[in-house]
């Protein structure tokens, strides 16, 4: 039985968002607004925003909650990262964030395409923020390296939810892998802000949502999100409990009370999300 959709998560129509779709269809890229069926799209592409998501629209993984399909990859697009950049100067961007899908069948996960896409950003759109939003290479440090010597402002990195969760939601993950990812970021790169971000409402408890931000806290890491989970498709993971807004402010004060620098934390609340406003006051 699918369970309803409480009053307090709730989304509204907005207008402009044909003017940003028709842009990144012009440069043909794909945003994970669209492609993880997020329910603040209507928002972001009316501002104008978008998450650009790189390296293809196929996924090497296939976790529960996702709505990304999970298909042999396309080869590498080599002139995308010249694509992304004109698309976000033609969007008039002053903050841009990068993800993709995750691509196990890359010798270096595809961090290299990473590097060159901020570079080529950096190139168009002079003093422009980034923030990256990047699988977790398989723990590889070089892979990592090489897209922090690209000088991103922000490096991003999902948990997603509780570790007992990892064998139902992201069975070919690790929990650990992930934690490591955001230690190493900080260690190769103290100065760049790094963030994480995770779902509830999987069916983890509130001990386990708060075990979680310590761990982040415990490996350096400076911003996180909190958001309820979706679910896209009647093929995904269900929705086990929808949390509460009161929750979400207890979270969010738990987050700040230990450390963290900036915590959203709301029903609606995603990793990329206002990404700008959360940088600007970190």
């Amino acid at each position: 039985m699918t369970m309803r959709l409480p009053d307090w998560i709730k989304t509204r129509s907005y207008t402009g968002l044909h003017d940003t779709k028709h842009i990144l269809r012009t440069y043909g890229l794909s945003t994970v607004c669209e492609e993880a069926k997020c329910p603040n799209k209507g928002e972001c592409f009316s501002k104008p925003t978008a998450t650009f998501m790189i390296l293809g629209s196929s996924c090497t993984r296939n976790c529960s909650f996702c709505s990304v399909e999970s298909f042999i990859p396309e080869p590498v697009d080599e002139n995308e990262p010249e694509r992304v950049a004109m698309a976000a100067k033609e969007l008039g961007l002053k903050y841009v964030v990068i993800t993709s899908v995750t691509r196990d069948d890359l010798m270096d996960g595809g961090a290299s395409h990473f590097a060159k896409t901020v570079t080529a950003v950096s190139r168009h759109l002079f003093g422009a923020k980034i923030e990256v939003l990047t699988p977790d290479f398989k723990g590889c440090c070089n892979a990592l390296k090489t897209v922090l010597d690209a000088r991103p402002d922000v490096y991003n990195h999902n948990v997603e939810t509780a570790p007992r969760l990892y064998p139902y939601v992201r069975p070919q993950a690790d929990y650990m892998t992930s934690l490591n990812v955001l230690k190493n970021a900080k260690e190769l790169a103290p100065h760049i802000n790094t963030k994480s971000g995770l779902m509830v409402g999987l069916g983890e408890t509130f001990d386990e949502v708060v075990s979680v931000l310590k761990d982040l806290r415990t490996v350096g890491c400076d911003t996180v999100t909190i958001g309820q989970y979706l679910r896209p498709s009647k093929k995904n993971h269900p929705v086990v409990e929808y949390v509460r807004p009161e929750i979400f402010d207890t979270y969010k004060q738990i987050a700040l009370d230990i450390g963290f620098r900036y915590a959203a934390s709301s029903p609606l609340a995603r990793s990329s999300m206002n990404a700008e406003g959360m940088y600007k006051s970190v």
